[in-house]
């Protein structure tokens, strides 16, 4: 049986002084996506600003599979985890969307 690649989808409120510094982060050339990029099976993170509420950001993150996802979180546990506080105080509040199958 074929893999299928696997999403994830985040939502995040971020306060209008903070959406620069988010944006670098979170942005295709952020900290998340260097991060992301040292794994195999990273396909890639689309970051989405809301139009119509200041301050919305989703942000997409694909992979191979989601085994592939798991492997990146158990091999990079601590990075993860150390860039997730590093970011924190850049949201108001942050939500996920789910998990999601092509």
């Amino acid at each position: 049986m074929a893999t299928k690649p696997f999403t994830y989808v985040w939502e995040f409120d971020v306060p209008r002084e903070r959406e620069a510094e988010f944006e670098r982060h979170y942005g295709q050339a952020g900290t998340w996506v260097k991060l992301f990029s040292r794994a195999s099976g990273y396909l890639g993170t689309l970051l989405l600003k809301d139009g119509e509420r200041p301050g919305r950001y989703l942000t997409v993150d694909r992979w191979e599979s989601e085994a592939a996802y798991r492997a990146f979180r158990t091999q990079y546990a601590s990075e993860y985890q150390a860039l997730d506080l590093q970011c924190e105080n850049l949201t108001s509040s942050e939500k996920s969307l789910g998990n999601f199958t092509e």
